[in-house]
Parts: structure tokens; sequence; C-alpha cells
């Protein structure tokens, strides 16, 4: 006597070969999607998700090329400024950290923790 085998992802019964395990291609997905959100998120996302982020708030808040926000408001935004791509040195010794072509510069102006917001030109590939 043969079991009747069911979709692992929508219970329905399925037909034909017998290791079958889903009743069409959505319901793989479905099921495969489903049990790679029960996973903890890898390392390789969260880090890629948070340069993303970073780049989107860095982007939205330097409109003008060269701007200075208080850190608290980024941060409250989701900024973390522990993640970034790549480092740029100017003249001064200042050294700014980039997401991708982004860079901030951590200040203290009055006791008040400010990022000076910059965009990548081309005088700082030499």
């Amino acid at each position: 006597m043969r079991l009747q085998k069911e979709c692992l992802y929508c219970k329905r019964q399925l037909v034909g070969r017998t290791d079958k395990k889903f009743c069409d291609p959505q319901c793989k997905s479905g099921y495969q999607y489903q049990k790679a959100k029960e996973q903890p998120e890898r390392f390789y996302n969260k880090v890629d998700n948070q340069l993303k982020l970073n780049r989107k708030i860095l982007k939205e808040y330097n409109k003008g090329g060269k701007v200075t926000v208080r850190a608290e408001i980024l941060k409250a935004k989701g900024f973390n400024p522990n993640f970034f791509t790549h480092y740029w040195k100017n003249s001064k010794g200042d050294v700014y950290l980039f997401v991708f072509e982004y860079g901030f510069l951590k200040r203290e102006e009055h006791g008040i923790e400010k990022h000076i917001l910059i965009k990548w030109q081309d005088y700082m590939d030499k």
C-alpha cells in the first residue's frame, strides 16, 4: 500500500512521481523562502544590508556636496558609522570614511557629535 504524500508547503495531495515534494514551482519557492526566513541572518547579509542603509542615509542628507549633520539624526535613521567601504585622508590629515561614493568625517563642535558629509571627487583618486 502506497502512502499519499502532500506538498511540503501548501499540504495539498501530490500527484505524479513518488519522490515529488511540491505541487508546483511556486510552492517550492515559497517553502524555500519560508525556511530561509527561519534561519538567523548571515554575517554577509548583515554587513551588506547595513552598508546599503548607510549609503541611502548619507545620500539623503548630502544634497549639496558638503553638509554638516548631527550624528544623532543619522543614528536615529539607522546609520552605523562602523560600517564603511574605504577611507580617504586629506592634506590636513583628516580621515573621511566612505560608504561607496558618500563620505563622512566625525567631528565634535561645542560638545555635540556631528558628521561632515561629502561626496567622492575625482581629485581624491590621486
